[in-house]
C-alpha cells in the first residue's frame, strides 16, 4: 500500500512550479481545499498537488481563474463516485476515470461550470478525490465524437436527458414483461434480449427517418432527385 505524502507550503508550491504567494492566493479563493493543521503548521497531500497540476492544466487551455473556481467547486460538490456506479449493480458499461484537464480535452472549449453540472446531474460523471469518473465509456466517445462534429455539448446533454426518459419507459416494460412470466432472477440473464430489441427498432427507425427526410428534400427541390 502507498504511504501517504505530505508536505509543507514551500515543498508542496515547489512541487507544482508556482510560488508560495500563488499558493496563498489559490487557497483563498478555494480552487484548492484546505489543508490539514497541525498547530501551525499546514500540511498539504498528493490531492492538492493533483488539483495544482491540474489547474495549471486549464490555465494553459485559456480557462479563467474565475471559470476554473466554478469548475472546482463543482468537482467538489459533484456526486460521489459511489453514488454514481452503484454497488453490484450488473452493467455492460465501462466507467472511465479522468483528470479534469483530460475531460477538457475531450471537449475542447465545453467544459463549462453549466455543463459539468448538467452532466452530474445527469449521473454521467461522478467524483473520486481529484479524479472525474464517467459512468460509461460508450457514452463518453459517443458524446465526445458529437461534440467533435460540431454539436455544442450543452444540446448533447440535452438529447441524453430525453433519451434517458424513453430509456426508462423500456426498462420498465421489459422489466414487467419477464416479472410476469419468469422469476426475478431471470432479469439479468435476458438483459441481452431487450438491449437487441431496442437496437434493431431503432435501426430501423433510423432507416425510416432517412427515407423519409430523402423524400422531404426531393420534393422540396425536384431538380435534386
Amino acid at each position: 500500500m502507498t504511504e501517504k505524502r505530505e508536505y509543507r507550503m514551500e515543498e508542496l508550491a515547489g512541487l507544482a512550479g508556482i510560488t508560495v504567494r500563488t499558493l496563498r492566493f489559490y487557497r483563498e479563493r478555494k480552487l484548492i481545499p484546505p489543508p490539514r493543521r497541525e498547530g501551525r503548521i499546514a500540511w498539504y497531500d498528493d490531492h492538492h498537488l493533483a488539483r495544482l497540476r491540474t489547474i495549471a492544466a486549464l490555465l494553459e487551455r485559456g480557462h479563467t481563474l474565475n471559470g476554473i473556481a466554478e469548475l472546482a467547486d463543482a468537482f467538489d460538490h459533484g456526486r460521489d463516485v459511489g453514488d454514481l456506479l452503484g454497488l453490484g449493480e450488473p452493467t455492460e458499461e465501462t466507467p472511465v476515470r479522468l483528470t479534469p484537464e483530460e475531460l477538457a480535452a475531450r471537449f475542447e472549449g465545453e467544459v463549462t461550470p453549466e455543463n459539468l453540472a448538467a452532466a452530474m446531474d445527469l449521473g454521467y460523471l461522478g467524483t473520486d478525490g481529484d479524479e472525474l469518473v464517467h459512468i460509461s465509456h460508450s457514452l463518453l466517445e459517443v458524446s465526445s465524437a458529437l461534440v467533435r462534429e460540431g454539436i455544442p455539448l450543452a444540446e448533447v446533454l440535452q438529447a441524453g436527458a430525453r433519451v434517458r426518459e424513453h430509456a426508462d419507459a423500456l426498462a420498465e416494460l421489459f422489466t414487467a414483461l419477464i416479472l410476469r412470466h419468469a422469476p426475478e432472477q431471470d432479469l439479468h440473464r435476458l438483459r441481452p434480449l431487450a438491449r437487441s430489441v431496442v437496437e434493431a427498432e431503432l435501426s430501423l427507425a433510423l432507416d425510416r427517418r432517412t427515407r423519409e427526410g430523402a423524400e422531404q428534400t426531393r420534393r422540396a427541390d425536384p431538380q435534386r432527385s
